[in-house]
Formats: structure tokens, C-alpha cells, sequence
């Protein structure tokens, strides 16, 4: 491992979804998951300014705080936008539990800050955005106080 790269994950002042790129390049690839259901509506037609709104909607109704530019940030930093993302290589990955979607959550915290009313499909980016942020809105009081990985 480059040096550079050694100690700028020492210094915890990256990202995950940073570190998960400088793993992929030294590893020469990019690891993608299956897409996600074309039947979900969020996934078809949809794009990053789309899902934010869908899923502030659905926190709004549900009283869960946050705001577009909390969430933008944290999915930005998370997985550049791609709702198919999984890291499988951290600490978690080696659990047999890897992040996933826009937010990069594990399955146990999706499934259990999962939010009703949106699909059960981790990868679908609304139901992804809305159990991360209903998570962090338990954890830190909102995504919006979100600035690294969570």
C-alpha cells in the first residue's frame, strides 16, 4: 500500500467512500451489486435530486429530520450517487454484512430503521436514503449532523 494512501486512512480525516476508492485502484477494480428491481419506482427515472425529494416527503410525513443538503452531502460522500454501491472490503464486508446503496448501509440497520411505506429493497434509493437518515436521526439527532462516515 502507497504510503500516501497508508496514511491518509490513519488520519480518519477521508471518507469511507474514499477509501473504498483508493482500495478499488489498488485492487484494479470496481465492485458493483446487482441492480436493484426496475419495478421500483424510485429506480426508474429517477435521479439523485429526485430520491432526496421523494424521500424527505416520506421523513416529513414520518417526522424524521433532515434536510436536502444534509442528505445530499452524506450520499455524495457515501457513493458518489450510485444507488447499486457495496463495499466489500471493509470490516463490515469481512462480517458478511457490506454497505450498500446511495447511504451505504448494512442490512441489520436498513432492516431495522427501515421506514414504512418504502420498498424493503436496500437498493432502492428512497428506501436507502430514508432508513440511513431515520437511523442517524436516532443516533445523532439528524443527518444533517452526519459528517463522516456513520
Amino acid at each position: 500500500m502507497p504510503k500516501k494512501f497508508a496514511r491518509m486512512t490513519k488520519t480518519k480525516k477521508i471518507s469511507l467512500g474514499m477509501v473504498a476508492a483508493g482500495a478499488a485502484v489498488m485492487a484494479g477494480t470496481v465492485v458493483s451489486a446487482p441492480a436493484a428491481s426496475a419495478a421500483t419506482p424510485a429506480q426508474s427515472g429517477g435521479n439523485v435530486d429526485t430520491w432526496i425529494k421523494q424521500s424527505l416527503k416520506v421523513m416529513h410525513e414520518k417526522g424524521i429530520p433532515g434536510t436536502y443538503e444534509g442528505i445530499r452531502k452524506n450520499l455524495m460522500r457515501e457513493s458518489t450517487g450510485n444507488p447499486n454501491a457495496i463495499n466489500n472490503w471493509d470490516s463490515n464486508a469481512m462480517k458478511g454484512i457490506p454497505s450498500k446503496g446511495l447511504m451505504q448501509v448494512i442490512d441489520p440497520t436498513f432492516n431495522a430503521y427501515h421506514v414504512a411505506g418504502t420498498s424493503t429493497n436496500i437498493y432502492d434509493p428512497v428506501a436507502n436514503i430514508t432508513a440511513s437518515a431515520n437511523y442517524a436521526a436516532h443516533r445523532y439527532g439528524s443527518i444533517d449532523n452526519v459528517n463522516s462516515a456513520y
